[in-house]
């Protein structure tokens, strides 16, 4: 009987010790999410104000500056909602003002240019790498979110389900080309 309680005794502390460890690896996966977020964040403000900047440096055409302006401005203002289908159309808006190689030179040879070709290419580099990690992130606390025990005994608590960052996010190739 005394060896039966035992074994059920080291059986509960087993278990419990797993589930605790499951939950704390959770945990890190949520924190590694709010820090991915962050940094996809902190990117995305980037390339908008660079983007925006350049929209206001004179050394576009009036057109391709009101378009990025616009873009760029509702990229920054935009409600948390609403955020994908901004980045995406600043994603796109840079594709069609840097589409020629030509519209890139032009912006080189202007005063200050060639630093603000470097800069936007950089920070237009920087937000698929930032938004990839994010979305990895997320896709291991998914991963272990729906997996039973996790579930079963609520290990995630109250966190809120996570989700990835979904936008177009493709470079302008003119601009990638022209900076390297």
């Amino acid at each position: 009987m005394t060896a039966t309680l035992i074994w059920i005794l080291v059986v509960l502390v087993a278990v419990g010790l797993y589930l605790s460890w499951t939950a704390g690896r959770l945990d890190r996966l949520h924190a590694r999410i709010d820090a991915a977020r962050a940094a996809l964040d902190a990117q995305l403000l980037r390339r908008a104000s660079v983007a925006q900047e350049l929209a206001t440096s004179g050394v576009l055409d009036p057109a391709a500056s009101i378009v990025l302006y616009e873009a760029a401005h509702a990229a920054r203002q935009a409600l948390e909602e609403q955020r994908e289908v901004a980045e995406s159309e600043l994603s796109q808006a840079l594709r069609a003002v840097f589409a020629e190689p030509q519209q890139v030179d032009g912006v080189r040879e202007a005063p200050g240019g060639e630093e603000a070709v470097l800069e936007l290419a950089e920070a237009v580099r920087r937000v698929p790498m930032a938004r990839r990690f994010h979305n990895d992130a997320v896709r291991a606390a998914r991963a272990l979110r729906l997996h039973r025990k996790v579930r079963w005994f609520r290990l995630a608590g109250h966190a809120p389900f996570p989700m990835a960052f979904e936008m177009d996010d493709e470079p302008p190739p003119a601009l990638i080309e022209r900076a390297a």
